[in-house]
């Protein structure tokens, strides 16, 4: 079996030295033309690939972003990934995802960015530690917080502008003559579930309409198994927000699986206007969730503090849409 082909290959077949090799593909020094074109012919010749990994060794810097991620099973999340990959991929960047199980990053996933000398990374569902937030910042790695709201000025956070969308969604079941409702929280300590909850309860309050919260976790069957308990309760609502389209999804099927008309007896409205919203088996009404626009602007702040770092950071908010669909 042919052994993989490396530097030491490429430069004995093109008569050059093992460090021409690195400095042509790794470390940007100046080569002659000559040299350089040598090199170049053997490498192709030879079928060579430069190891990005053992590039980053020795730069000390990568074209690789690092994108932390928990929620795997809502689609929300598989969508964004896609999309950061492929933006990245336009400006020469390569994704390295890691999937960690808890909602804080462990040190073996901190250890693993680390370890690729990442030149920057991106935080979805999952929290990080300031400790560990300002050590990235001590060695000059630029950190985006994604679909999270922080309270810190210190880190730059990218999200959706979830009091105004979770307000639109409110003053939209009022105007449509419904009465008492749920919202269906995901996880409490983060600030997209925290927000959506703030802007529809403001609304119902200046209108005079009781709302009943429960609490989930933002997967289909928190969602599902909430609209279980409402309904055990003996309570059928006019009207339900659930704080992802992956619960609302759930709490559609419980609901029809007990013979509640959707949106005749109950309105159901999600969050993210994730594909699976669109199917003929749900029309689900949600807020659409601006990810090309929220991506876009993670990935020029990247760029931007990659070329030149300055810490400089900020909580940009991108505005979303209303989506109405059957369930409504």
């Amino acid at each position: 079996m042919k052994s993989t082909v490396n530097a030491k290959d490429v430069a004995k077949l093109a008569g050059v030295s093992q460090s021409s090799v690195s400095r042509v593909f790794f470390d940007g020094a100046k080569v002659t033309e000559k040299t350089r074109q040598k090199v170049l012919a053997a490498a192709e010749e030879l079928g060579y690939r430069p190891n990005e990994y053992a590039r980053s060794l020795i730069t000390n810097s990568s074209k690789i972003i690092g994108l932390v991620m928990k929620g795997v099973q809502n689609p929300f999340y598989p969508q964004v990934l896609k999309q950061f990959t492929t933006s990245f991929k336009q400006h020469g960047y390569s994704v390295l995802f890691v999937h960690t199980n808890n909602d804080e990053i462990q040190s073996e996933d901190i250890e693993t960015l680390l370890n690729y000398n990442v030149a920057g990374v991106i935080i979805t569902d999952a929290s990080m530690s300031m400790n560990v937030a300002e050590a990235f910042q001590a060695n000059h790695i630029p950190l985006v917080f994604f679909n999270r709201k922080l309270t810190s000025s210190q880190f730059h956070s990218v999200c959706c502008n979830n009091l105004n969308a979770s307000r639109k969604i409110a003053e939209y079941l009022v105007e449509s003559g419904t009465g008492p409702m749920v919202y269906i929280s995901g996880n409490e300590d983060t600030s997209t579930s925290r927000e959506r909850e703030q802007g529809f309860a403001e609304v119902l309050a200046q209108r005079g309409i009781a709302y009943k919260k429960y609490s989930s976790d933002f997967s289909y069957n928190g969602g599902y198994e909430t609209a279980q308990n409402i309904l055990s309760e003996g309570m059928v609502p006019t009207a339900v927000f659930a704080a992802n389209d992956i619960m609302a999804l759930g709490v559609m099927d419980a609901f029809r699986k007990q013979g509640v008309k959707i949106p005749e007896q109950a309105k159901v409205i999600g969050f993210d206007n994730i594909e699976m919203a669109s199917w003929p088996a749900y029309e689900l009404t949600t807020w659409e969730q601006p990810i090309e626009k929220m991506v876009d602007e993670t990935v020029n702040y990247l760029l931007g503090e990659i070329s030149e770092y300055t810490g400089q950071a900020q909580s940009v908010e991108v505005e979303g849409s209303f989506v109405e669909r059957k369930t409504t």
